[in-house]
């Protein structure tokens, strides 16, 4: 292992709470739940062969915050009640048992929802069809539909869903933390984006108005779960349905963004694009990753995106992200810190993983 990849290995800290090493896995939605968004036995050998493998860290897929229009897909798990906390419970545990903190991601997916059981239509901050089509690997098909404009109530039942399912994530089911997504397109980024976001209410207006909702929503989530447990958000500019989005502000954004969140006190950022090593906009040098550091500079960083391999990994903690977050490279190796820390090679990542449907294989578990 080379002196570099040393720094991997070495304990961090998110408000207080010490993770062994650098590594962390990547939320990633896989549709695998029981069809009453309750965690299933297949989620759970899926989650605990990444804690088994040496991960310091574990972020859930994005878990349904409320039962009106919250949920994103069909098989999406759930925290709105009392048995998808418990079902949770065993798969922290376990997790637990290997050394592994585990945080669960809160998601309202607003207007680009593609399979809720619970309402017909979907909600967002203003009526704009989104952009693209839904994701048939996720059971969609087509256009999306043009959202209803989210009432102050709507509003209002949103904020109290993230800080309730919080809340259970905490209390019920035992995560360590909460990383609230506002990213890639779901609801929180629909009120980030100027696009999405026509509101002439205190809801909308400029890049630093837009992030009133995602104060909210956090300061809700700190208010239940408390001062002790870390709580993050997770931040992008491409979307699911948008991928090549940038924001229209370029760096004033992210200072506007970056900065107010830090302000509001959140423990740590996210941050999330397709090379999280690449400059964030056409003109300059600066990835996402860092503008996030410059202009959030007291909070545990994040970084996610394009590290297939260790050396990527070993640089953008160099540059100043506290943990790296693995998607593809994790699925393709659940076990990735513990290769990389035996200096063995590590799998490349299979497409067919992901297809036709992209939910839990059976050939996964056995890796």
């Amino acid at each position: 292992m080379s002196t570099s990849a040393d720094t991997l290995f070495t304990t961090t800290d998110i408000n207080g709470l010490t993770i062994r090493n650098r590594f962390a896995v990547a939320p990633m939605t896989r549709i695998s739940a029981n069809e009453d968004g309750t965690a299933s036995e297949r989620m759970a050998r899926y989650y605990e062969r990444f804690a088994r493998g040496g991960f310091g860290l574990l972020i859930t897929e994005g878990i349904y915050t409320d039962q009106a229009f919250a949920q994103g897909y069909h098989h999406q798990p759930g925290l709105t009640d009392e048995a998808q906390g418990l079902a949770w419970r065993p798969i922290v545990e376990a997790a637990h048992r290997h050394g592994a903190r585990f945080f669960a991601q809160v998601m309202h997916a607003g207007a680009i929802s593609q399979g809720n059981r619970f309402r017909d239509g979907t909600i967002g901050p203003s009526a704009v069809q989104p952009r693209g089509s839904q994701m048939e690997f996720y059971y969609g098909k087509g256009a999306y539909p043009a959202p209803s404009a989210m009432t102050d109530g709507q509003i209002a039942e949103a904020v109290d869903g993230f800080a309730a399912s919080a809340e259970r994530a905490v209390a019920v089911a035992g995560f360590d933390g909460i990383e609230i997504h506002g990213a890639n397109g779901y609801l929180i980024d629909q009120f980030l984006t100027e696009h999405t976001n026509r509101r002439g209410d205190r809801w909308g207006g400029d890049a630093h108005a837009r992030t009133a909702f995602a104060v909210a929503v956090f300061k809700a989530v700190r208010a239940k779960v408390g001062g002790n447990v870390p709580v993050g958000i997770r931040i992008s500019q491409g979307k699911v349905n948008d991928f090549t989005h940038k924001w229209a502000g370029r760096e004033q954004d992210a200072e506007a963004v970056f900065g107010t969140l830090a302000d509001a006190g959140l423990d740590y950022i996210h941050v999330t694009e397709h090379d999280a090593s690449k400059p964030a906009f056409e003109i300059g040098q600066d990835s996402l990753v860092a503008l996030a550091r410059r202009y959030a500079p007291n909070l545990s960083l994040l970084a996610n995106g394009g590290f297939q391999e260790a050396s990527k990994a070993e640089a953008v903690v160099e540059a100043g992200a506290d943990i790296v977050a693995f998607g593809k490279a994790a699925l393709a190796n659940p076990d990735l810190p513990n290769r990389i820390g035996a200096a063995r090679d590590l799998a490349p990542f299979d497409p067919a993983i992901l297809g036709p449907i992209a939910d839990i294989k059976e050939r996964e578990l056995a890796l």
